[in-house]
């Protein structure tokens, strides 16, 4: 084969061989350079040498492109912020009233219910029969969260949820804090599912405490309400405790801490802040790993404050807008002067041309060393059909050693059923001879089987495929498996599921995998004092067969699968039931696996597709 080093045409192995240089412009110097490549040799190029004074004006071009859209950025920015922080503080100012409007509104509501003498009167006649309906009807009309009534020891009597009703509250503060006050009395009460606002006023009647009136304010609608904004919005008490928000895992944390709550940032996410930050002012807080700006108001009750966090993602999308037009500007002005300046390139086309020529040379060369490999993969071609021949002529002897291993049990088996009908037809009990004869028959039909399976072996496939359920072949096997087991005292265990379990295979190649494995199991505990063959199928993604025997287990799990690989003594077997079983297996669509159990034994597990209806359709 040539050498890329030898393909370099001879003209250019003059090292004397040089290009003329071009005429000098006044915008530019040429230069003639000589390269040596590995693969061209010696060739001359010619380069251009840009002035230094081209070079400045077009660094000085991007200083000033750089600067003025840092300016740009800064200076919008700045006037974008400041008109979103101002409608930011006018929502607030807006839900604040919403807030301050809604309390006020609830607080009235107790200091009416305590006066109405339908609620007196139910009290001091212990009659609240439909004062729970009169409470509701209140709740309808002033749209309050919950209505409670109750009585002089605190256990609820009257409500508008009726699962209340029965509830003491003898120990809370709202039924304490209502009796030592005359006035209407605040209560800021935890609850599962956040915080209750409830307003509480004891009933009297004739100087006496008859009971506690427990309105509750519907302050839980404003989360809802301020969920389907884009800002994240969030009410504090006194002590900076978060106690209503549009993030429900906010509520009961200090603000600090609420802000903290937030999934580790990736690498990426870190970088982009990095960058916004360095290119911005920094940001009021981070929410969910994004940039917010904060804005507060206060709520002139009990040391409130409404917080607010609006994202800069709108700020950005506006002033990335602008940027985009300046870059864009830009960008068209840079790309007409390396259109002025490419122009400078046309000199170097006669360069070009001289090694086109060269190229030229170089590809007929490497067209002659395709065309020789081409010819090198045809006589691999030629020499893969001669091994496939002579791996399919060791394959016929291997399949004419499986034809006397398989019909070994069936001619066995025959053997014994013809000594039995020998021994009934001596006793004169012909109807059971017949039957031992239709066995025989049966059997002589499985060698045809088992023969026209192992030629579909040596093929490596077939279609004879149907659906088949596994538990039915094992009873065949067992079946077939009769006239061996009778001759042994080992106790086999069979645990199959109830429904069938279907398949799609070759019902007598899957009953052979299945002789095969419990005939290794036998040979397996031969010399085991208690014979125990387990067999299970169960069903899940697949259908799963495992055979398990309490023999010595198995020493080589490498090569077990091999042809002609045996543990046994000569003449008792030739190594290729596993063998076989394997490739009826594979051809099914599965595999089978062999392991040692904990307890001791072999284990071998055969593993099949489930035939769902999904599948047998597209069949």
């Amino acid at each position: 084969m040539p050498k890329l080093t030898d393909m370099v045409s001879s003209k250019n192995s003059n090292p004397q061989s040089d290009v003329a240089p071009l005429p000098a412009t006044p915008t530019a110097r040429t230069e003639a350079v000589k390269v040596n490549s590995p693969i061209l040799g010696s060739v001359s190029m010619m380069t251009i040498r840009s002035p230094w004074w081209l070079r400045a004006i077009i660094i000085a071009f991007i200083g000033l492109a750089v600067t003025v859209i840092w300016v740009t950025n800064a200076l919008l920015a700045d006037r974008i912020s400041e008109t979103t922080r101002n409608r930011a503080d006018i929502r607030l100012a807006l839900y604040t009233g919403h807030v301050l409007s809604e309390l006020q509104r609830t607080s009235i509501v107790p200091l009416l219910l305590a006066r109405d003498p339908a609620l007196l009167s139910s009290l001091q006649s212990r009659n609240f029969s439909i004062t729970s309906q009169r409470l509701i009807s209140a709740q309808d009309e002033i749209g309050a969260a919950s209505i409670q009534l109750l009585d002089e020891t605190g256990r609820t009597v009257a409500s508008t949820d009726r699962t209340k009703i029965g509830s003491n509250h003898a120990n809370e503060t709202i039924f304490v804090s209502a009796q030592r006050s005359k006035d209407t009395v605040f209560t800021l009460a935890e609850s599962p599912t956040g915080y209750e606002f409830i307003y509480s006023r004891a009933l009297v009647s004739d100087s006496k405490l008859v009971g506690v009136i427990v309105v509750g304010a519907e302050l839980s609608k404003f989360e809802k309400v301020w969920a389907n904004i884009t800002d994240v919005v969030a009410i504090t008490d006194s002590e900076n405790r978060v106690i209503l928000s549009t993030e429900p895992r906010w509520r009961g944390l200090t603000l600090a801490d609420a802000l903290a709550v937030r999934s580790v940032p990736t690498a990426l996410e870190r970088a982009f802040r990095v960058t916004s930050d360095w290119a911005n002012d920094p940001p009021d807080a981070y929410l969910k790993g994004e940039a917010v700006m904060r804005s507060e108001a206060r709520i002139p009750f009990q040391g409130w404050k409404l917080t607010s966090f609006t994202s800069y993602d709108s700020i950005r999308e506006r002033v990335n807008g602008v940027l985009a037009l300046e870059i864009m500007g830009f960008a068209v002005l840079l790309a007409l002067i390396f259109y002025f300046l490419s122009r400078r390139a046309r000199l170097q086309t006669d360069v070009f041309r001289r090694e086109s020529a060269e190229l030229r040379q170089l590809n007929i060369r490497l067209q002659q060393e395709i065309a020789e490999r081409e010819k090198v993969q045809k006589d691999l071609a030629v020499a893969e059909q001669t091994l496939a021949q002579s791996s399919k002529l060791a394959a016929l002897g291997e399949m004419s050693a499986a034809v006397s291993h398989e019909l070994n049990q069936p001619l066995a088996a025959m053997k014994t059923y013809l000594a039995g009908a020998r021994l009934l037809l001596q006793r004169m009990r012909p109807e059971e001879a017949l039957s031992s004869f239709q066995r025989i028959d049966d059997l002589i039909e499985r060698m045809g089987a088992i023969t026209r399976q192992l030629k579909s072996y040596a093929r490596k496939g077939g279609d004879a495929f149907e659906p088949i359920d596994i538990r039915s072949c094992i009873s065949a096997a067992l079946s077939m498996m009769e006239p061996t087991l009778k001759g042994r005292a080992v106790r086999i265990t069979r645990t199959m599921p109830r429904s069938a379990v279907m398949v799609l295979a070759d019902r007598i190649r899957l009953e052979q995998v299945i002789i095969n494995l419990l005939r290794n199991a036998l040979d397996a505990t031969k010399d085991v004092a208690e014979q125990q063959i387990e067999i299970l199928l169960s069903a899940g993604e697949t259908a799963i067969l495992a055979v398990r025997d309490n023999g010595h287990g198995i020493d080589d799990l490498d090569n077990l699968f091999e042809p002609f690989y045996t543990t046994k003594k000569p003449g008792e077997g030739v190594g290729l039931g596993l063998a076989i079983s394997s490739g009826i297996v594979k051809d099914l669509g599965g595999r089978l696996t062999a392991r040692n159990a904990l307890s001791g034994g072999a284990v071998f597990e055969v593993q099949l597709p489930i035939l769902t209806a999904k599948t047998q359709a597209a069949e």
